[in-house]
């Protein structure tokens, strides 16, 4: 069986969705803004007309802020058709709807229906060192906020630093932690967090995977193993895959999430490290190009520098 840590959870006063989104959204999109920004608007340079010279400085930009090749010429393809239709304005109305066209463009992907009330699995994948750990106890955060008991399942059993770096944020959020020593097995471990899950009545197990995406053969097998746990451990509970993706990596990240795609049935994508790159277009690289929706954003380095992902909301903060 596997180790539990079982704490008092801290006294915290529940902050309303919405208390400091903008400010944490502004702060970690800072970077990308006061770069992407500087580019479109010495692109625009104060023209009211989209000219050659004009789109080719904008789709410069646009790439420049990793949205990507196609991403940046579809989007400055949609603001062209837009600029055509409506009336004669100036740089500020372009920018106006250039993000308008990458909200639209960003809803294009489908996203999944939230999870409600009821017990819930919710599987965090992505490769080693893109700040998954972290992120699944800002997930863990967002669901005590909403009144839910949670329970963090160490299944990244390959990895001792990944087991103790869970553990060590159990005891700062004050959430249970099921766990093995290293080299156990993670099927075990996922069993044994349904197991106590149950026992607790909790509502979120959440599920620490390994990422070691270079032996595909090896981790579609092991995460097929614990599907096969979950089915049987948790019949009727709602799932959810999130694939975490390290915003600082620019365009490999977008390699990543594609090979992912390909090994895991994925729902949606956490965007990490927002704060420490101007590689926020990668939001708008994923959602276009990979058809994955964009869900979490991750701000910051505390449990609360978390915020779910709005498309038009995105797009007004990265371009003013």
């Amino acid at each position: 069986m596997a180790d539990t840590f079982d704490l008092a959870p801290e006294t915290q006063v529940p902050e309303p969705e919405g208390q400091g989104f903008w400010k944490k959204l502004k702060r970690g999109l800072f970077m990308t803004h006061t770069e992407i920004l500087g580019r479109i608007d010495a692109a625009l340079e104060g023209r009211a007309v989209l000219d050659e010279r004009t789109v080719e400085h904008l789709e410069e930009a646009l790439i420049g802020a990793d949205l990507g090749v196609e991403t940046a010429l579809a989007l400055v393809a949609r603001l062209q058709e837009r600029a055509r239709q409506s009336e004669a304005g100036d740089a500020g109305r372009l920018r106006a709807l250039l993000a308008e066209e990458m909200a639209a463009l960003l809803d294009q992907a489908p996203r999944p229906a939230p999870l409600g009330p009821g017990p819930a699995v919710i599987l965090v994948v992505g490769v080693n060192g893109v700040g998954k750990t972290t992120t699944i106890a800002k997930l863990g955060r967002r669901e005590q906020r909403a009144g839910r008991q949670v329970l963090l399942a160490a299944a990244d059993t390959f990895r001792a630093a990944a087991i103790e770096q869970l553990a060590t944020w159990g005891e700062r959020l004050g959430v249970e932690v099921v766990r093995q020593a290293p080299g156990g097995d993670p099927a075990a471990v996922v069993y044994d967090a349904l197991e106590a899950a149950k026992a607790r009545a909790a509502d979120r197990v959440i599920v620490d995977t390994a990422g070691r995406l270079h032996t595909k053969d090896h981790l579609m097998a092991e995460l097929a193993k614990i599907g096969r746990v979950i089915e049987r451990g948790a019949a009727g509970w709602q799932r959810q895959t999130l694939l975490v993706l390290d915003a600082t990596t620019g365009q490999n990240a977008l390699a990543q999430a594609r090979e992912f795609a390909r090994v895991v049935p994925v729902d949606g994508v956490v965007l990490a490290k927002l704060d420490g790159t101007a590689k926020g277009g990668m939001a708008v690289a994923v959602a276009c190009q990979l058809k994955l929706p964009v869900l979490y954003l991750g701000v910051g380095e505390g449990a609360d520098d978390l915020v779910e992902f709005r498309p038009r909301e995105f797009a007004a903060a990265l371009l003013g």
